[in-house]
């Protein structure tokens, strides 16, 4: 999928705009923030909230593409919870974008629930 992602923004970019591709893949952890050992978790999201999300930080000066994938439903230890891109101009504009995008997918959009 990620490298499916590339390969289309690389296709339809123009390398004017386009000098960094950045990629974060959450995964289950084994632990929960507080140490518990952890069997898994229960995922879900708000699509139409993730989409504004998106469609608001395509906004951003220097930005090119952004894409996300969310691993919906029962996930273990290990799974892939998300994969979230960001490809833009210079990584002064691309890295606090996908921070921005990380941080507001675990905050806003997603909900989970660990199992014990």
């Amino acid at each position: 999928m990620v490298e499916k992602w590339i390969k289309e923004i690389k296709e339809n970019s123009d390398f004017q705009d386009l000098g960094m591709i950045l990629i974060h893949n959450g995964v289950v952890r084994a632990t929960s923030k507080d140490g518990k050992p952890v069997k898994g978790m229960h995922l879900s999201y708000d699509k139409k909230k993730l989409a504004h999300v998106v469609d608001e930080l395509l906004k951003r000066d220097g930005i090119t593409a952004i894409r996300v994938w969310i691993n919906e439903g029962v996930l273990t230890v290990g799974d892939d919870i998300m994969y979230a891109l960001v490809a833009g101009k210079f990584r002064t504009y691309v890295i606090p974008v996908l921070e921005e995008l990380v941080s507001r997918i675990k905050k806003e959009i997603v909900s989970e629930v660990e199992n014990f």
